[in-house]
């Protein structure tokens, strides 16, 4: 059951990151803030449903930025990681760097650290 809190935490994330206005359109903003104002927990299966597609669009639009940022951090991290693991003789080090997910977890890594 999804209530008025959990809804309250997906907008705050989809603001600060300006996902909000971005991805949903007007309608679906209108839906989750009558939502957040009228209602403390979700008892309509229909109304729940729309909640849940609108959140999950939100949710998915939140971790691809999350991914994209940890790309971009990753992506200077792996070329010295590279670097220097070439200067100490591994041959294969330079594909390390095209590895998509070694360059998302380094990043996330970084990005985790600072926090």
């Amino acid at each position: 059951m999804i209530t008025k809190q959990d809804l309250l935490r997906v907008k705050t994330k989809a603001l600060r990151l300006n996902t909000w206005f971005r991805i949903l359109s007007r309608t679906e903003r209108a839906i989750v803030d009558l939502t957040i104002r009228c209602v403390e927990r979700i008892r309509s299966h229909i109304l729940e449903t729309t909640i849940s597609i609108i959140v999950e669009k939100i949710l998915k639009a939140l971790m691809c930025t999350f991914l994209l940022n940890g790309e971009k951090v990753g992506r200077p991290i792996a070329e010295q990681v590279c670097e220097i693991a070439k200067r100490w003789g591994n041959k294969h080090a330079s594909k390390w760097k095209l590895d998509i997910d070694f360059v998302r977890f380094l990043g996330i890594n970084a990005i985790n650290q600072q926090q």
